[in-house]
């Protein structure tokens, strides 16, 4: 006689306890090392400065009545605008590379993302280190500017807003490039073909179709490189030389210098708060240009 078939409720069992099974391990450690670090500093932000540093464990709000303090919001001001600034220009930069790579041949896409992606494979900090060699006065820079006959003072390239903005360009610019590539390798290339055939130039081509079309991988990859520099510490703190003070930097001095682990804990939750905010519309703006491609 044949076994009885399991029922409908029975395999919907086996189903949900194999998919337990395969995402234990993975959300095991992001609760474990993730989401419980999250919620005691989340906690944290309701408490009291002790008198010598520590908790005080007595409920308020005062410190997100702090975070929105004028001096605290110049600097979450001043992070954004610089965040925005290097966020433009790896737009700039990251575009045309990413256009050539999703339009060049099939056979060359691969080496050239490996090349995007290749400051990847070293030490983030030492890549910031990298830049104070080449950006200080003595450094290879200033060097090739003397030898082409460069007079007067060296130009100051390190320690300044400058520096900060070109370490982040640097460091992020492969995550707008990946995003930029997904978008425009997804494009059909008969619609640029038949704006070509209508008699559009190239350059009306690319404004009226092609860039509206990667919306998407543009919203995505500047959200991407928003998001990571806004909250950078170790950037402006090289490159910066401590004049340039950043979100980053002001929530790592409240707990390790300040010790004072509220105050943090708020403005840390608050800069989280900004970061989802800019994820769900960048989700929401890929969301609506997938939608797009499925009506063209």
């Amino acid at each position: 006689m044949l076994p009885p078939k399991p029922s409908a409720m029975t395999t919907d069992r086996i189903e949900a306890l194999r998919r337990l099974v395969l995402l234990g391990p993975g959300l095991g450690w992001l609760v474990v090392f993730l989401l419980v670090p999250c919620a005691v500093v989340f906690g944290y932000s309701f408490f009291e400065r002790g008198v010598y540093g520590g908790i005080d464990y007595v409920f308020t709000l005062e410190n997100y009545a702090r975070a929105v303090d004028s001096l605290y919001l110049s600097i979450f001001l001043s992070s954004a605008r610089i965040a925005a600034i290097a966020t433009l220009a790896a737009l700039v930069i990251g575009y045309p590379a990413a256009y050539l790579i999703a339009t060049t041949r099939k056979s060359r896409q691969v080496p050239l993302l490996v090349l995007a992606m290749l400051p990847f494979w070293s030490n983030y900090l030492i890549r910031t280190y990298a830049w104070i060699v080449l950006l200080n006065r003595e450094g290879l820079i200033n060097r090739a500017l003397a030898s082409l006959g460069w007079e007067g003072e060296k130009p100051a390239l390190l320690y300044n807003e400058f520096a900060v903005i070109v370490g982040l360009v640097y460091g992020y610019l492969p995550f707008m490039i990946l995003a930029l590539y997904s978008s425009i390798s997804r494009l059909n290339p008969e619609i640029r073909e038949a704006s070509a055939d209508l008699g559009a130039p190239a350059w009306k081509t690319f404004v009226r179709v092609t860039f509206p079309l990667t919306l998407p991988g543009v919203a995505a990859g500047s959200v991407f490189v928003f998001v990571l520099s806004i909250g950078n510490f170790i950037t402006p703190d090289l490159l910066g030389g401590g004049r340039i003070t950043m979100v980053g930097n002001l929530i790592y001095d409240q707990f390790l210098t300040a010790r004072d682990w509220p105050i943090g804990s708020a403005l840390a939750f608050v800069l989280i708060g900004v970061m989802l905010l800019l994820l769900f519309a960048q989700a929401r703006a890929v969301a609506r240009g997938e939608g797009r491609d499925r009506d063209a």
